[in-house]
């Protein structure tokens, strides 16, 4: 799987640095590792321009500009708090490429609505709007991490590609 993460993400690499792109991060339950993947390629300087690991609704708040009247209302992994995430890494940051992922990892945190596996995700273009997806991986904590990085790096890929 591994191999994988990194096959998936040397082609967003490829893909934006044939657009003179940079990508920006903003990780939630994946806690840094889609940076600590690009930051594992050599050359990652070329198309990476940084990453927010905002674990706590503070931090949303306080380094993405979400709102604590969408995280009260909608909760923290919702489809509303990854598209102010998204928005806010753009904003925050020099790149012209954005994802945000938030989810329940588990072992614990899951409810009926949002059980154990849950993770949302947003990707934004500076000249466009987010896209959004609703993901439900199973397995252990570190399964669902990796499943989600992989996921995010293919919702890359999928935004530059032509409808």
């Amino acid at each position: 799987m591994e191999n994988q993460l990194f096959a998936v993400a040397e082609k967003v690499g490829q893909l934006l640095i044939s657009k003179g792109h940079k990508l920006v991060t903003a990780e939630s339950c994946t806690g840094g590792w889609v940076a600590k993947v690009i930051t594992d390629i050599a050359g990652s300087s070329d198309w990476f321009d940084c990453g927010f690991v905002t674990y706590s609704n503070t931090s949303k708040d306080q380094l993405l500009g979400v709102p604590r009247s969408t995280l009260s209302e909608y909760g923290a992994v919702s489809k509303q708090t990854v598209q102010k995430m998204v928005a806010g890494a753009l904003r925050n940051s020099a790149a012209q490429c954005a994802l945000a992922v938030s989810g329940i990892a588990g072992p614990d945190g899951g409810s009926e609505g949002k059980p154990v596996g849950t993770v949302w995700f947003a990707w934004q273009q500076s000249d466009g709007k987010a896209v959004t997806a609703l993901e439900y991986f199973s397995g252990n904590r570190i399964e669902i991490r990796r499943q989600a990085v992989k996921r995010a790096f293919e919702g890359v890929l999928n935004i530059y590609t032509p409808k």
